[in-house]
């Protein structure tokens, strides 16, 4: 069936918003729900750019599905805007399990279908971070290099990356200049967050997640064509511990 003029120009000024900035508001957004060839045709136009459109809150947003997509924000841009000039590829992986961290916190170690607490401080991450690489560190070395090659994460070096830093007990505030301390890195990551619309700002060193990070996470982070083994590698001694502790309680 043909698509008369108009309607294929109210879709192509939805997809250009979504292309440059990478949302859509309100406004257009009731035109994108409202009408199935608009909508049609703008899911169109994001899937020949390797990307996926979803609903969140009162935002369309357009993602990338896949690195090919000219949307997809690389590793080296990532270092560019984000990271110290000297930053390396364990830099970017630690970011990034920084950030399944900060999301295991939201959704109590990934065992919840929706968040189980509204907002968490920088500092309790921090700490939540150090755990996590704390309990990689016991792994015999053999153990975790054959992990190193079935996740493709060198665990190894994301741990002596992460103890390499400065563990001083300062606000993120204060170090989120030039010092190099885990509250700086994390306040790195924030930062990231906060430019990807995946976390807001709630004061008092506080952070909650966005309706955009909660749909992201309900259809890929839970996945385990994504993330899933290694969400589980990181929190396989969660429940174990919890129990531990629970015993002992008991007695």
């Amino acid at each position: 069936m043909a698509l008369d003029n108009a309607t294929v120009m109210k879709a192509f000024r939805i997809y250009t918003n979504l292309a440059r900035d990478g949302h859509a508001d309100k406004e257009l957004l009731q035109q994108y729900v409202a009408d199935d060839e608009i909508r049609g045709l703008v899911d169109q136009f994001a899937r020949e750019v390797d990307c996926v459109t979803i609903v969140a809150g009162e935002k369309l947003y357009m993602m990338p599905e896949t690195r090919l997509s000219p949307f997809h924000v690389s590793n080296d841009f990532i270092k560019r805007h984000y990271m110290r000039a000297n930053a390396v590829n364990v830099d970017i992986y630690l970011m990034y399990v920084s950030i399944i961290v900060l999301i295991g916190a939201f959704y109590d170690s990934y065992h919840s279908v929706e968040p189980t607490r509204s907002f968490i401080r920088l500092e309790e991450w921090t700490e939540l971070v150090n755990e996590r690489l704390s309990i990689l560190k016991q792994f015999p070395e053999e153990e975790l290099k054959v992990l190193e090659k079935e996740f493709s994460y060198h665990w190894t070096a994301l741990v002596e990356k992460w103890e390499a830093m400065d563990d001083v007990k300062e606000t993120a505030q204060r170090q989120s200049g030039n010092t190099i301390s885990r509250i700086s890195f994390i306040d790195m990551v924030r930062r990231f967050l906060l430019a990807q619309e995946l976390i807001e700002d709630i004061g008092n060193q506080e952070i909650n997640l966005t309706e955009k990070a909660k749909i992201v996470v309900q259809r890929y982070f839970m996945e385990l064509e994504y993330n899933r083994g290694v969400l589980e590698f990181l929190y396989q001694f969660e429940h174990v511990r919890k129990e531990g502790a629970k015993d002992a309680g008991h007695l």
